[in-house]
């Protein structure tokens, strides 16, 4: 867990940064003074310009209290900017007053790799119901459209379980061919059919004592469901070719996009195995229900595709509103592939509404030929 540290004089906002960060699971110190720091141990120290004006200064006190990243901020500026040094341990940040976007970039850069990005009351609700039942061993059920992190969801309840330090492996039902997916999931015995020229424990017995997330679980075969069933209920499999049950010690999650009670209806799907999975249900919800999610999302893959040591890129604030009114019906991977493309477009500089290209917007070789044109017309040519 992320602890951070804020020299709080001389930061607006200071209490919006300290919610924010622990909505995101960090231990947040507010200080003073810096002799305050010595009784405190952080990852991450962030403090004002105002308050530091001596670079070498701080990064030694940094190094001797063993914090790995200083954050200078400068709320007073009127651009944007984030600028890294030393390897990124120090960053240099120039906000914007009332902005979302360089907001969501300082926590971005104070917790590193963050796999649930929460923003709104939604998804923090969801991630509250997640930790309460990652506590517990019991079965949990995600479903919700595609792209709406359910897999994100299975991460974070298995990395906030008593099974962190154990496996956590994933299986997509819906891309293993039939015929091979019981032998994956079970394991086979050398022999036991034509290719099979070793023996293989199968995804089950590899996530042993860990988490095994069933994903696309609708997507299996009724042939397989009833197998899936016993081993579910006694704990137990058998490799295919195997006469031999062995005990596994695993904790469940499957996810699902589909009204899974029409599919049992529709005998689709078998009403034990759905009750046997249902135990702890859980729902992921569209998008463009959890509008306060876009811009952290947003940073996010941002951050995780911006190349080379220039400034971060800011996103315009008209930019902001026009990703915040989209509908995002592809969710979450809609919302990446529109931002990989305007980071293309803007080279990796400020992002304008000119490079937000929404897939039902506009025709991307069409704007960008209007755009040369445009060019052209300026240029007297």
């Amino acid at each position: 867990m992320i602890k951070v540290s804020i020299l709080g004089k001389g930061i607006k906002g200071l209490n919006i940064i300290k919610s924010k960060l622990e909505d995101r699971d960090a231990i947040v110190s507010c200080l003073n003074s810096f002799g305050e720091l010595k009784d405190v141990k952080s990852n991450v120290l962030i403090l004002s310009k105002s308050e530091n004006n001596n670079d070498e200064k701080i990064i030694t006190l940094a190094r001797t209290l063993k914090i790995s990243k200083i954050i200078l901020i400068d709320d007073k500026a009127k651009n944007f900017s984030l600028q890294k040094e030393l390897g990124e341990s120090f960053i240099k940040m120039s906000l914007i007053e009332e902005d979302n976007y360089n907001l969501e970039v300082l926590l971005s850069h104070c917790i590193d790799n963050q796999k649930f990005i929460t923003g709104s009351n939604e998804s923090l609700v969801l991630k509250s119901l997640a930790k309460k039942v990652a506590n517990t061993d019991v079965t949990v059920f995600i479903n919700g459209p595609t792209g709406t992190g359910k897999e994100v969801v299975a991460n974070y309840i298995h990395d906030n379980s008593t099974r962190a330090d154990k496996p956590f492996v994933a299986v997509n039902c819906a891309a293993i061919p039939e015929n091979m997916l019981e032998a994956i999931l079970f394991g086979h015995e050398k022999g036991s059919f034509t290719g099979a020229s070793n023996s293989n424990k199968g995804i089950f017995r590899a996530a042993d004592n860990g988490t095994l997330l069933l994903d696309e679980i609708s997507e299996m075969p009724l042939s397989l469901q009833a197998k899936l069933l016993r081993v579910l209920q006694e704990r137990k499999v058998t490799p295919v070719g195997g006469t031999r049950d062995i005990d596994i010690n695993v904790r469940i999650v499957a996810t699902t996009n589909r009204n899974m009670v029409e599919e049992v209806k529709n005998n689709k799907f078998r009403e034990d195995l759905y009750y046997r999975l249902n135990v702890f249900p859980i729902r992921t919800c569209d998008l463009s229900k959890r509008i306060d999610d876009i811009i952290p999302i947003t940073v996010a893959i941002i951050k995780n595709n911006h190349q080379g040591n220039s400034d971060f890129p800011y996103l315009e604030k008209q930019a902001q509103e026009l990703i915040n009114k989209h509908t995002w019906s592809g969710n979450v991977r809609e919302l990446e592939n529109v931002i990989l493309r305007a980071l293309v477009l803007s080279n990796n500089q400020s992002i304008s509404v000119n490079h937000i290209m929404l897939d039902d917007r506009v025709d991307l070789n069409d704007h960008y030929t209007k755009q040369f044109d445009e060019k052209k017309l300026v240029a007297g040519n």
